[in-house]
């Protein structure tokens, strides 16, 4: 049988049992499964304990300080109080991130979270699910520090990892690929929670239900999600009836005919399935004000009806603000260092359109009549270039950007274009000191970690005219903009000819509203909520345990 077979039925004897255990004894089941599992974990529960013991121990002697000293401006950030939200509190937090190897924004989130939570409870252990079977634990952090610059205490994380991995891959799910992806990530957790049923589970990546599947078996274990985007919403139900050419996503225009109305009752289905396994996680963090508005709208009904204590908040992603301003200046000095650059931070997935940016690039070039204004950068000396810096996960992504180079030598833009692939830290910070301009084409970009960087750095951002960019990043500041937005080829064009052909004076002024804008997205403010959040979970789990 093939692979896909193998998990389609795997999926629905997996909802059978739930349906079944539904209706003839909840009770029964969760004591059934739920112990069963936590049985079958326990040895390795109490391996894992000690192995965390003695390689604290062992890394105490040979590398001196505890996080909790290496990092003095920590005591600034604000505590819960009260419960057990204490630094004695030393449970195991379950991170479910099946691609936590990927280098993408999302990753950094879930770096900077497991360092936040290390410095606030130094005594709870991290444990990350992961498929990322080609990386042991010592590479894995290793770039961690390179790529993000986020240094952590290797002792409290454990990585487990999980065998069932291609459930939650589209390629597994050619037909009916949301239902199939999300049946695919319960039976992922239930691979987790063989391996280990932690005190708190938190999902990074989306999973709502994997949460669900959790709740549903361990109503005892809180659960947190920190959503980057809804796995379905109304601008995707929306979507169906645009033109593909506004670019409104990968589905734009799928909407007509037989094939069309099908899929739209198979979504509305879907959105429903969605909105029912969201109400049941216990804390919700989004990653901007457009996920928290289709999060609200999605499970806010579901929620309420199940009397969840806890809003749902937006935590907006850490961004090395700080660093960034430290290793860049922004005065008139360092307006000579720029170049006419256009500079874009995605991985490269297919919904971050870089298509779009390498067309509207090339129409920006063929507008060019000769001339830039002449200035004392002297910008019109020198050809304006696009480079596009991202991670590459996986055969897929390289073959992505084999095909977008092919673009480049079609649109006759090969010169004009460098592609660099899996950066480190230092190649990123170097390219921001130099560019002029931050690209981003992705169509409701949840957040957008890149746009913050490029503002911090004092880019001119061109974004597009959607999602957490238009709504949270590139906004009026100051009395003034902050950057510009597009949507189509033109727009972009016209917008990378309007950001370069700016006066010195009017160019530096956007760049430092820009800079004072992203003040609001550091590391620092990500901690802080981060622990307010996570410390009600932590409390929920210390009641929980008190009662037992």
């Amino acid at each position: 049988m093939s692979r896909i077979g193998v998990g389609l039925w795997r999926s629905i004897i997996t909802l059978l049992i739930i349906g079944l255990s539904t209706l003839v004894n909840k009770w029964l089941f969760q004591k059934t499964v739920g112990w069963y599992l936590r049985r079958k974990a326990a040895a390795r529960r109490k391996s894992i304990l000690t192995r965390v013991a003695a390689e604290a121990s062992e890394y105490h002697l040979s590398a001196g300080p505890s996080p909790k000293s290496e990092d003095v401006e920590w005591e600034k950030v604000e505590r819960p109080k009260g419960g057990e939200a204490d630094d004695e509190w030393d449970g195991i937090i379950g991170f479910f991130h099946p691609f936590c190897n990927a280098g993408g924004g999302g990753e950094r989130v879930l770096w900077a979270a497991i360092k936040a939570t290390q410095n606030r409870w130094p005594k709870a252990v991290c444990v990350v699910y992961t498929g990322d079977h080609d990386a042991d634990k010592d590479s894995m952090l290793e770039r961690v520090q390179n790529r993000f610059n986020i240094k952590l205490h290797p002792p409290t994380i454990v990585f487990l990892y999980l065998t069932t991995r291609h459930y939650v891959l589209s390629s597994t799910w050619p037909h009916f690929t949301l239902l199939g992806q999300s049946l695919g990530s319960m039976i992922l957790a239930y691979d987790a929670f063989s391996f280990l049923v932690p005190d708190v589970f938190i999902d990074t990546m989306g999973y709502a239900f994997a949460l669900a599947f959790s709740k549903f078996i361990f109503p005892s274990v809180p659960t947190g999600a920190y959503v980057h985007y809804p796995t379905i919403s109304t601008d995707m139900l929306g979507s169906l009836k645009t033109s593909p050419a506004l670019g409104r996503g990968l589905n734009a225009g799928t909407g007509k005919g037989v094939r069309g109305f099908v899929k739209k009752q198979y979504w509305h289905l879907f959105a429903y399935l969605y909105s029912y396994v969201g109400g049941s996680v216990d804390l919700v963090m989004t990653n901007s004000s457009w996920t928290a508005s289709h999060i609200r709208t999605l499970w806010g009904p579901v929620r309420t009806k199940r009397k969840k204590p806890s809003p749902v908040s937006v935590v907006f992603p850490p961004v090395a603000v700080d660093e960034i301003i430290r290793a860049i200046p922004l005065d008139e000095a360092s307006e000579k260092d720029r170049r006419p650059e256009i500079l874009c931070i995605a991985q490269f997935r297919p919904e971050k359109n870089h298509t779009l940016l390498l067309r509207s690039f090339a129409k920006f070039l063929q507008s060019l009549s000769g001339s830039l204004p002449r200035t004392e950068r002297e910008q019109d000396k020198v050809s304006p270039q696009l480079i596009l810096i991202g991670s590459v996960r996986d055969a897929h992504d390289a073959t992505r950007v084999y095909d977008l180079r092919l673009l480049a030598y079609e649109l006759q833009i090969k010169s004009n274009v460098t592609f660099i692939t899996d950066a480190s830290w230092p190649t990123i910070l170097s390219h921001l000191r130099t560019a002029s301009i931050g690209a981003n084409c992705m169509w409701n970009e949840h957040f957008g970690i890149g746009v913050v960087e490029y503002q911090a750095a004092g880019l001119i951002s061109v974004v597009n005219d959607s999602g957490g960019p238009k709504l949270d990043i590139v906004v009026e500041w100051e009395g003034g903009e902050t950057g510009f937005k597009a949507s189509t080829e033109e727009e972009y064009a016209i917008s990378f000819g309007r950001a370069l052909r700016m006066g010195e004076d009017e160019t530096l002024a956007m760049r430092r509203r820009a800079r004072a804008r992203a003040g609001a997205f550091g590391e620092k403010e990500f901690d802080g909520a981060w622990v307010r959040d996570v410390g009600k979970l932590v409390e929920m789990e210390g009641r929980g345990r008190k009662g037992k």
